[in-house]
């Protein structure tokens, strides 16, 4: 069976937006970089919800082809455009390819047929709406957080109204006061 990992930056109180949907506050660094890079590279199926999709989409096929692309640039460009992705969508825009997949029905069902297929792990980047319905449903089986040092008051919650047992399996303070923890669920 597949792990279903979550990859998301969060606010200490649990926000990944701002009420308005700005996501300005999140701290990134070269440090924070090669740590996720290390982690995705044992995934090699990707996904997200219809938004994420078209905002990582509109950037990372061709990422790295710009003038002084950075490393992170040119790895994660590399990893996008080699891993197969799934977006879920009520209304799935767009048409299926070799490395595009949409789901637009059934998606308990599917996500879960989609775990017990052979390969890596199934990372999933942002999709809030998403995550809090997989999360209900059982189906998100690793949490790798980064808690950045800010407290928003408000916003876009990450985690559903529902009780979610986890284990700490690893802890990360990175330079710039952000934490990374990876928790697997009970």
């Amino acid at each position: 069976m597949r792990n279903l990992v979550l990859f998301m930056h969060i606010s200490l109180d649990g926000m990944v937006a701002r009420t308005d949907g700005a996501m300005d506050w999140i701290k990134v660094s070269n440090e924070l970089f090669e740590y996720a890079n290390a982690r995705t590279q044992v995934a090699d199926t990707a996904l997200y919800g219809r938004k994420t999709f078209e905002m990582m989409d509109a950037y990372w096929p061709t990422a790295a082809d710009g003038p002084n692309p950075s490393k992170h640039d040119i790895e994660h460009a590399t990893w996008y455009n080699n891993t197969l992705k799934y977006v879920v969508s009520e209304n799935a825009a767009g048409q299926n390819t070799d490395k595009i997949k949409f789901i637009s029905d059934d998606v308990k069902a599917r996500i879960s047929d989609l775990k017990k297929q052979e390969g890596g792990e199934i990372i999933m980047f942002g999709s809030p709406g998403l995550a809090r319905y997989l999360m209900q449903e059982g189906l998100i089986d690793e949490f790798w957080l980064f808690i950045n040092p800010i407290v928003l008051g408000a916003g876009v919650p990450l985690f559903p109204n529902a009780e979610i047992k986890l284990k700490l399996e690893k802890s990360t303070t990175f330079a710039d006061g952000v934490l990374g923890v990876h928790y697997i669920k009970e």
